[in-house]
This record gives structure tokens, sequence and C-alpha cells, in this order.
């Protein structure tokens, strides 16, 4: 039987990296995860889920949906000063622009979503999302897909 589709919100500075970046890529490494429960996170993501891409700092909104085209593999971009571990980093494609973009002062007056991770553990940068969260943040956004 296959595993079932798990469903997650990975953060961006959009100064780092925009939707409009991994837009124009098609395919991005997620790398520079420096924190190890986003880290366990990424280790747990398979082929074919889905995350919602989420603009940390600047915007605070979720703005598009990518999708997990490789599993975790060693991050490319640790350097010697990072703290240590063994941190990885998995592939995101590209699947679309949320056609309105959901804001974190939205999310956090729904009571339903009150015990979303980003309202509970805000400064996570890659975090899972239940797929009854999952179905009403699309709602919310318009997102069909």
């Amino acid at each position: 039987m296959a595993a079932k589709r798990q469903y997650w919100l990975v953060k961006s500075e959009p100064d780092a990296f925009s939707w409009q970046q991994q837009l124009a890529n098609g395919v991005e490494p997620w790398t520079g995860v420096r924190n190890h429960m986003a880290k366990a996170n990424l280790n747990a993501m398979r082929k074919g889920d889905l995350a919602f891409f989420y603009h940390s700092n600047i915007g605070k909104e979720i703005v598009g949906v990518v999708e997990v085209v490789r599993t975790a593999y060693p991050d490319p971009t640790v350097t010697p000063d990072d703290p240590k571990g063994d941190w990885v980093c998995v592939d995101m494609k590209a699947v679309g622009p949320m056609p309105r973009p959901v804001t974190l002062a939205e999310i956090k007056a729904d009571p339903e979503l009150a015990d979303l991770a980003l309202v509970r553990q805000s400064r996570l940068s890659v975090m899972p999302v239940s797929a009854e969260h999952w179905k009403k943040l699309c709602r919310m956004g318009g997102w069909k897909g």
C-alpha cells in the first residue's frame, strides 16, 4: 500500500529566497536549515508530499505550494561555522501560486487553526501540517490543486 501523502509548511525570507525565485528555478534544493526539529521534518518528507511556501519576516503569508521531488540528502551549503549536525535538504518543485495569499494574521484569527505549528512554534522553519489544516488553509487561499 502506498504511503499516505503528508503535508508541510516551509518558510523562507523573501529577501533571501522568494516564491518568485522558486517559480523561476522550477526545482530547487531547500537548503540552509540549521534546526534539529526542522531537520527531522525534512528527513520525514517523501516524494509527492506537498508543502505551503510561506514568506517569513516580510509578508508573513502563504504564497504558494511546492512538491517534494527528492528526499533528504546532505545539504551542500554546510560550512565549518555551522552548528554541529548532519544537516540535510530536500528538492522542492513549484506547483503553483496560492490564488490569494493567506496571512499569518488570518491564520491566528481562526480558532480552527490554533494548534497549527505555525501558530504554536512560530520560529520553526519546516513544520508538518495536518490534512485537516491543509484543507482549511487551501480553502482560505482558494487553492484547488
